[in-house]
């Protein structure tokens, strides 16, 4: 099959000319879409208190997105609580350490962060394993980092601060693309909650993660394109090998 037509389940990049989609679109004369299939929302102050969760109770945030940064900072700022100096971030990314400048000044003692993976992240925060961690999240959560804490007996709580729920896309025609992708496991739960009726037939589907990955799979839906992968890391690298193979 050919693919001149591609759905991504994300925001349009605010500069397409400067994104990998538009190589993609120039070098594949690829009509590339973009429909975000997910939205985020905050937990309110009131739900939140129900879980009996105390801020004051934790000498440590391990802090994995962007969305946990910003729903934690709300949620303390509904609470009414001052982050005193003393807390210590700890940030799966420099990316995210980075953007955490937007809420406390940065103290290289007080940030830490690690290179994407688990097991870096881990090994900072056995170096302060005394603390107790709070770890700010959605409803939908990994438990890859829950299974490390625990495996090391460490004090940690999760905190639901934002929920990951469904966005209506069914003004889509999914009939128009040739290629589909999806990059999270709440993409694939909005894809049958808004076509309930969807069948695959031919059409390609691309998933991004692990977690996506397993959810298409559950969701019986073929897996035609994967990333990231060590020879194609980025979604738009594993399209363009496709397409190079299908030629």
């Amino acid at each position: 099959m050919k693919v001149k037509n591609i759905l991504f389940s994300q925001p349009k990049p605010a500069e397409i000319e400067k994104s990998p989609y538009y190589n993609l679109i120039k070098k594949f004369n690829v009509n590339c879409e973009f429909e975000q299939f997910i939205k985020i929302e905050g937990v309110g102050a009131q739900e939140f208190r129900l879980e009996k969760i105390y801020l004051q109770e934790f000498g440590g945030v391990i802090l994995t997105s962007r969305n946990a940064i910003d729903h934690f900072f709300r949620m303390a700022k509904d609470l009414r609580y001052e982050m005193p100096d003393s807390m210590k971030y700890f940030c799966n990314s420099e990316s995210t350490a980075y953007y955490l400048q937007r809420y406390v000044q940065y103290r290289k003692r007080k940030v830490f962060h690690g290179e994407q993976s688990v097991d870096d992240l881990m090994e900072l925060i056995l170096r302060h394993k005394e603390d107790n961690f709070i770890i700010p999240c959605s409803d939908v959560n990994r438990n890859e980092l829950s299974d490390k804490l625990d495996l090391h007996e460490i004090s940690y709580r999760k905190a639901v601060v934002y929920k990951t729920v469904s966005k209506r896309v069914d003004h889509l025609d999914l009939s128009n693309y040739e290629l589909i992708v999806l990059f999270t496991p709440s993409g694939v739960k909005s894809l049958f909650e808004n076509f309930p009726d969807f069948q695959q037939g031919e059409t390609l589907f691309g998933a991004f993660g692990a977690n996506t990955v397993a959810a298409m799979e559950e969701a019986n839906i073929r897996i035609d394109i994967q990333a990231p992968t060590p020879k194609t890391p980025s979604m738009t690298m594993a399209i363009e090998d496709f397409i190079l193979k299908m030629k």
